[in-house]
């Protein structure tokens, strides 16, 4: 097992790494997302592996990298620029919102509204919005209720009323 471990660890990081990189760098700049964002996020988790190998191969020389300053320094830098995207990102909102891309807040404003006032947003009558949801499985009691309340009446998803919701106002 030793000698696989010896020959694989560090050209699997190598490989990863740079997979790593380029769909990184597609995603950054949005080059053709969809082929990268999976990639991306999947063969990251993938190079976890190959990195605990090497750090296990590596051990005795990590040691002695974790007594210099310069290690420490750079462990703090990397948790100071971690901070500087989760921060913002942990804290509310002006207005309540939990922030996110705009189309998010879009339709989570869309679930907060009544069923009257998100037919009147879809140039939609009530009732005709009603009768399209409870085609689609959901029970509308009143025309007071919210989308999202109607979902969860109905056990079903809020991505699944909104589907429905686009299907009835086309």
């Amino acid at each position: 097992m030793k000698p696989v471990l010896n020959r694989y660890a560090t050209p699997f990081i190598t490989g990863l790494f740079l997979v790593s990189l380029i769909s990184g760098i597609a995603l950054f700049f949005h080059w053709n997302s969809g082929w990268f964002h999976g990639m991306h996020e999947w063969l990251s988790m993938v190079l976890i592996l190959p990195f605990a190998l090497h750090l296990w191969k590596n051990w005795r020389p990590m040691t002695s990298y974790m007594r210099k300053p310069a290690f420490a320094l750079a462990m703090v830098a990397s948790l100071v620029m971690a901070a500087a995207f989760l921060v913002p990102a942990l804290m509310p909102q002006q207005g309540g919102g939990r922030g996110g891309p705009p189309q998010f807040a879009a339709a989570q404003l869309l679930l907060g509204g009544s069923l009257s006032e998100v037919a009147a947003l879809a140039h939609v009558p009530t009732d005709q919005l009603a009768d399209g949801l409870a085609q689609a499985g959901f029970t509308v009691d009143t025309e007071d209720e919210s989308l999202a309340a109607i979902a969860k009446a109905a056990d079903r998803s809020e991505g699944e009323i909104l589907a429905a919701l686009v299907s009835v106002a086309r």
